[in-house]
């Protein structure tokens, strides 16, 4: 479990206030002329020691995506865009960050801006973020009031201006090349790779597109050193992670811990355990809708990281822990999440676009008790053609919560076919 010293958000609930004066008190902002003199690559160097691993759901290793950015040219500025959608269903981490911790963030940006030769950065916030949009650019017109970002910021020559667009709420913009088109001003419809952003993003120039937390842990990092955070967690999933726990358990909250602790031990002493106690767990969602359903069979001993839950075929996405009891119809929940994929598809990729209405048609038919056997099958060849066949992960993350399904529930789903059939009249 983490210690309280190691802990990076210590006014995750806004409980000690809110303005630069507590952000000073927290400690943010406490080195920044040194860390910018530092440069471009001792910054680069910590982060890529640290093992961080982005936290927006692919957890790529941030380090190496920031070193991916050419340097800076006289005919192409680089750009950093925040990605702060954050619209996968069950998610609930960077909203806190934004309502209580903003100057963490925008403290982060500086410094990745430094690490990658940017000088103008933009935050791509959920449009239905309202309130943490006002809070947002208070807090970014009271670090310019306070010389902390715009011309020569600290005396240090290093010039940042941050922006913020607030988005339509589409689910696909979340996908940092659908991000990219959208703050364009055009539909928010993924790009096709390569080109990566990182040599033709933002207007043409090179972009990197970072999550709200991966930004914010940050400053941590380069104050406490690359060996503290790689110090906390387990191999290849080091430092700290927001986990967001929502569903069937007594106290729902986001709360920080430790890469890799048990999931148990999470859901007990942050939650007050699953309502029923822990025996009364049918599956936990661990990662966001998007990530495949965990059978309570799986979760003893199960550590929330990258790797441990890769191996239970799920994944660790935006560590939005959905906990289902066993009063849950798994199929009525999973036809849920299928709905929402339908209805988000961008409809650029046939498979998807076509896919995800079909897997909704069956899902509808299982929740109905209108569906036989062979839709199961039928079910998984669709899933099939649609996974791995889009531009974007969208038709991943349509197909994954079904498989897991059939995966592990298949005997549900055939005994409740089965007692549909007996109840339907006879031709």
């Amino acid at each position: 479990m983490l210690n309280k010293k190691d802990r990076i958000f210590n006014n995750l609930y806004g409980l000690k206030g809110n303005g630069l004066k507590t952000a000073f008190a927290l400690g943010d902002w406490s080195e920044a002329k040194d860390i910018i003199v530092k440069g471009k690559d001792w910054i680069l160097k910590q982060v890529k020691d640290s093992g961080l691993r982005g936290r927006g759901g692919a957890g790529f290793p941030s380090g190496l995506k920031w070193s991916f950015m050419p340097p800076k040219s006289e005919y192409k500025p680089n750009y950093l865009i925040v990605n702060a959608d954050e619209s996968e269903p069950g998610t609930c981490k960077d909203r806190e960050i934004i309502r209580n911790e903003p100057f963490k963030l925008l403290e982060g940006i500086l410094y990745a801006s430094v690490a990658m030769d940017v000088h103008t950065a933009y935050i791509y916030i959920r449009g239905e973020f309202y309130n943490e949009y006002l809070n947002l650019q208070r807090a970014i017109d009271e670090c310019y009031s306070n010389k902390l970002l715009g011309r020569n910021i600290l005396k240090s020559g290093h010039d940042l201006d941050i922006y913020v667009h607030r988005g339509a709420g589409a689910y696909i913009c979340g996908e940092e090349s659908a991000l990219i088109e959208s703050l364009e001003g055009k539909k928010g419809q993924p790009r096709l790779k390569p080109p990566f952003p990182a040599n033709v993003g933002l207007y043409g120039c090179p972009t990197t597109v970072s999550n709200v937390e991966t930004i914010a842990v940050v400053p941590a990092i380069l104050k406490r050193g690359a060996s503290w955070f790689a110090g906390l967690g387990n191999e290849n999933n080091t430092g700290t992670k927001l986990f967001c726990i929502s569903g069937h358990v007594n106290n729902p909250c986001t709360v920080e811990e430790e890469m890799g602790v048990d999931l148990k031990e999470l859901i007990e002493k942050h939650c007050g355990g699953v309502l029923g106690g822990w025996k009364n767990l049918k599956a936990v969602v661990p990662g966001g809708s998007s990530t495949p359903l965990v059978p309570a069979s799986l979760c003893d001993n199960l550590a929330m990281d990258f790797d441990s839950l890769k191996a239970v075929k799920s994944g660790l996405g935006t560590a939005a822990v959905i906990v289902m009891d066993k009063t849950t119809d798994l199929i009525e929940a999973i036809t849920r999440f299928s709905r929402f994929y339908n209805h988000e598809s961008c409809g650029q990729c046939t498979p998807c676009r076509e896919g995800t209405g079909w897997i909704l048609k069956i899902m509808r038919k299982l929740c109905k008790g209108a569906a036989d056997f062979e839709d199961i099958d039928k079910l998984e060849d669709i899933c099939s053609q649609v996974e791995n066949h889009t531009i974007c992960a969208l038709g991943d993350a349509a197909a994954w919560p079904v498989q897991a399904l059939i995966r592990h529930y298949r005997k549900d789903i055939e005994k409740r076919i089965s007692v549909s059939n007996l109840k339907r009249p006879a031709e």
